[in-house]
């Protein structure tokens, strides 16, 4: 049988127990995720950094990592070509391109240092969301908007507000509201005296950049939290209780990392008892190993998880969903292709739940038909739909696509440094 006689007998399957596989397909290919650019450089950028800190950390040393702004859109073009859909890729400040002579310190950024980029986004008809960098700088050592230097901290403040600027001038110029996400590494390696000084600094500091001019229907300000990072072990200054209660008082996002809580905790069950209280949230999926270890996206449990609630709540248009991932052990390429079809499988696989159904089951009291259908679901011709769906969108299938990125690799990657 080929895709398409795969296909119709799937979508029969599917509409016996009342899913309408077209009507899936129409809503996947509506969603546009935004694909971290620093997974192609291992999170160096081109303002200067030559390694990380602030509690991240890269391994490995994969070859072929993009050195130069050209090298990075080359492969990001690879990437986004055995992808299906339209996306939006997501920057740092640090990824400024600068020009002779052009260089300037992040508190000093603008519009101009990222022209490139929105050409870049305008040839291909992507939206660009974006992140001030309060990591891998000499003023970013010890704290940053929480840091009890009002020199420290006024730098940061004013980095912040300079990519509000750079956020509307993204959304003006590619008419698409940019995402601008704010996290810190600041926190405490052992169990501080006073965690509330720190916790009031960067409060302050955020009331401070929020107090400028800006469009909010343009340019959408969220804050991320974590549980710890490395060199922060006891106390993270920006963390969840903090930025929750935060964004819900000053209008602004709450992003969640699925990376960045406990090993415990599950962001999926987190979007559905934040969504009555925002009009949006925002996501940055990754996949924790023991850690925020950042491990490329598999279309395991908690991922499917999560493209659920996003899905069965009708999300998809309130739910901002971005990746945020560097494996520098493997070929960046694949990662990314692997992360951005993992996160879409996962969607399409939540589009083909006969949801319905299951919630009469549940309001019934009818918890063994909900366990029993959920687990026969997963027995349900899903990857002909998935087939079917690169197809349309003129990818490979399946695996096919890796022979392209070693072909890549054989060309291009491998005569990089």
């Amino acid at each position: 049988m080929n895709v398409e006689e795969r296909y119709l007998s799937a979508k029969e399957q599917y509409a016996a127990i009342g899913v309408d596989t077209e009507e899936a397909i129409q809503k996947l290919q509506s969603v546009a995720i935004s694909m971290h650019c620093w997974q192609g450089d291992d999170v160096i950028g081109f303002d200067g950094a030559d390694s990380l800190s602030g509690g991240i950390q890269t391994t490995g040393n994969y070859p072929g990592k993009a050195t130069t702004p050209q090298e990075l859109m080359a492969d990001i073009d690879k990437a986004l070509s055995l992808i299906p859909g339209k996306h939006r890729i997501n920057l740092h400040a640090s990824y400024a391109i600068f020009e002779d002579g052009q260089a300037v310190d992040r508190d000093r950024l603008e519009p101009k240092h990222f022209a490139k980029w929105v050409e870049f986004a305008r040839e291909r008809g992507l939206g660009l969301d974006f992140n001030p960098t309060l990591f891998s700088h000499a003023k970013a050592e010890r704290f940053t908007l929480s840091s009890p230097d009002a020199e420290i901290r006024r730098f940061w403040i004013d980095h912040c507000k300079a990519c509000i600027r750079i956020s509307q001038y993204f959304a003006e110029e590619l008419g698409s509201p940019c995402l601008m996400n704010i996290w810190i590494p600041d926190g405490y390696k052992d169990v501080p005296a006073d965690r509330l000084v720190a916790r009031q600094r960067l409060k302050e500091a955020l009331d401070n950049i929020l107090s400028m001019d800006y469009d909010k229907e343009k340019v959408l300000v969220a804050v991320e939290s974590k549980v710890f990072g490395i060199g922060m072990e006891a106390c993270t200054v920006g963390s969840h209780e903090f930025y929750m209660n935060y964004a819900a008082k000053n209008d602004v996002l709450c992003l969640l990392d699925s990376g960045h809580y406990h090993p415990t905790e599950m962001v999926s069950d987190k979007i559905s008892a934040m969504l009555p209280f925002y009009d949006k949230l925002a996501l940055h999926v990754s996949r924790p190993m023991r850690w925020d270890s950042d491990h490329v996206l598999m279309f395991n449990d908690e991922l499917q998880e999560i493209a659920k609630e996003i899905v069965v709540h009708d999300a998809l248009g309130r739910v901002l969903i971005g990746l945020d991932f560097f494996d520098a052990t493997i070929n960046r390429i694949a990662a990314w292709v692997t992360g951005m079809r993992n996160m879409q499988k996962a969607l399409l696989f939540a589009l083909l739940r006969p949801q319905k159904k299951l919630v009469e089951f549940q309001e019934e009291e009818n918890y063994t038909d909900v366990l029993v259908w959920q687990e026969e679901l997963k027995n349900y011709p899903f990857g002909d739909v998935w087939d079917y769906f690169c197809q349309k969108n003129n990818v490979p299938l399946k695996h096919g696509w890796m022979e392209i990125v070693r072909e890549y690799e054989k060309d291009e990657l491998s005569k990089r440094g």
